[in-house]
């Protein structure tokens, strides 16, 4: 494997404060990022927004500027999680699809190329820079663009199930599972637009808790618990 985008959930960077950030968890992370850059990976990164804001978080907000906030704060979370990965000695990009003056550049994936090349881990922040889409398709499109072998998906939960583990305690996980599963059952893995992308452009997944020991390098080896999901 030589290439992949690694999805962080927010909610799963901010730790048990369920907002903001664990600093502890983000160290964690850079270690094991590190480790995969050390052996000649390329990674490219996308954050969700979930530890500052979710969605339209007051219906006094109308849904275009609610997801422009979203954007922003997936803007501050690459800020701030890559400068953690530099105190641990790699080199970062972060990159955007708008605007944000000196603080990112835009996005461009020839720079993104030159990049890699470099030794650098490159953060795709703004989401795709328009509102009713989310960071699961901006992860998917991104994945697509850089022509990542495979999204590695690091979330809450340690898998796919086929309900919800914290709502039932017999939720079975799945080893494997196809994408067009995951849309005929609507399992919610990735919302519905980044789903049907990752199938038309033959995306795989592998979904894991990002809290599990060494998860991210485990998932990466194969022998993570999580799920692959398949194209």
């Amino acid at each position: 494997m030589k290439r992949v985008l690694l999805k962080l959930s927010g909610e799963a960077l901010a730790g048990d404060k369920k907002t903001g950030f664990d600093e502890a968890t983000v160290m964690e992370v850079a270690r094991q990022v590190r480790q995969l850059c050390d052996l000649g990976m390329e990674i490219g990164v996308v954050i969700g927004g979930g530890n500052f804001w979710r969605g339209r978080s007051s219906k006094r907000i109308d849904r275009t500027k609610a997801d422009q906030i979203g954007m922003l704060a997936t803007v501050m979370n690459c800020i701030y999680v890559s400068e953690i990965f530099r105190s641990a000695g790699i080199g970062t990009a972060v990159m955007t699809p708008f605007s944000c003056g000196a603080f990112t550049e835009l996005f461009s994936k020839d720079r993104v190329m030159d990049y890699f090349g470099e030794g650098k881990v490159v953060f795709f922040a703004g989401g795709t820079g328009h509102p009713y889409f989310s960071t699961d398709t901006t992860t998917v499109l991104r994945a697509v663009e850089i022509e990542a072998e495979v999204i590695l998906l690091a979330k809450s939960v340690d898998g796919v199930y086929d309900s919800d583990p914290k709502d039932n305690p017999l939720a079975k996980r799945y080893d494997e599972i196809s994408i067009q599963d995951v849309i005929d059952k609507k399992l919610g893995v990735v919302d519905m637009t980044a789903s049907v992308l990752c199938m038309e452009q033959k995306m795989p997944m592998l979904v894991f808790g990002l809290n599990d020991e060494n998860s991210i390098v485990r998932a990466v080896s194969g022998e993570g618990k999580g799920t692959r999901v398949t194209v």
